[in-house]
């Protein structure tokens, strides 16, 4: 049991896929200390795989959410509202591109890829984050976490798209600590270094960069899923009442090298 007690608290969770999203990561440890989850899922084909996981978190609730249909996203927060009675925190993991914008040269990126990246990987987070403000506001605040990568600040070869995406995810955090800041709402990024994800699986090269990320970070490893938890946890709580509009490096220090 971590030292940190969210009992009667609860949580939204976005994007978990499988037992290695990052999403999953943070979502064990708020259950760890005591927090109530609500699972979201995308589709019949992540259904039972998210199912099995909430499984494992006594008192879960589990919705379907399209993040690109307002309906959908209101019936989530609907859930919330008549279920659970109230939501303290949000994390946000969700991201998706088109292959062929991973794959081709960003030079070739489609004008509906980039739409499609955009506003399922950025604009998703201000969508949840105007949804989630009512029920927050009503238990006086709330902690919001969305995750990003270093390809927002970076040239990462084959991200392409996701990367323009990267960046705007980290722009709307800092507006959205700007204007939530009066409403004792904080909201923070989570940068990870590379990690065996369904997400990450669909970028070319991932084996070669966690190789990279292992010999040029400070650490000389490769970070766990477990340090991504436990950093999301300290900003999900009251350790980190002094924090928002923050990127959070979680990487084993390879954001700071030059080389």
């Amino acid at each position: 049991m971590y030292p940190i007690d969210l009992s009667g608290k609860v949580a939204a969770i976005f994007g978990v896929a499988n037992h290695r999203s990052l999403a999953w990561g943070v979502a064990q440890t708020l259950h760890q200390a005591g927090a109530r989850l609500l699972f979201t899922y995308q589709g019949e084909r992540f259904k039972d795989k998210v199912a099995k996981l909430a499984g494992q978190c006594e008192n879960s609730l589990l919705v379907p959410c399209d993040v690109t249909d307002d309906a959908s996203v209101q019936n989530v927060f609907q859930v919330l509202k008549d279920e659970a009675g109230r939501l303290d925190m949000m994390v946000h993991s969700v991201a998706y591109a088109p292959r062929a914008e991973l794959e081709n040269p960003f030079l070739e990126t489609s004008r509906e890829g980039y739409r499609l990246t955009m506003e399922i990987s950025a604009y998703s987070l201000v969508n949840l984050t105007a949804a989630a403000v009512p029920l927050m506001e009503a238990v006086g605040g709330g902690r919001i976490v969305t995750m990003s990568f270093m390809a927002a600040a970076r040239v990462i070869p084959r991200y392409n798209v996701m990367g323009s995406a990267k960046a705007a995810l980290e722009h709307a955090v800092r507006q959205l600590a700007y204007e939530l800041g009066p409403r004792n709402i904080r909201i923070n990024a989570l940068s990870a270094g590379p990690l065996n994800t369904l997400a990450a699986r669909g970028i070319s090269g991932i084996k070669d960069m966690l190789a990279i990320h292992r010999a040029q970070a400070p650490m000389k490893r490769n970070i766990t899923l477990e340090e991504v938890g436990r950093s999301g946890l300290y900003l999900l709580s009251d350790l980190s009442s002094g924090v928002t509009g923050e990127t959070l490096h979680v990487d084993a220090g390879y954001n700071i090298m030059g080389m």
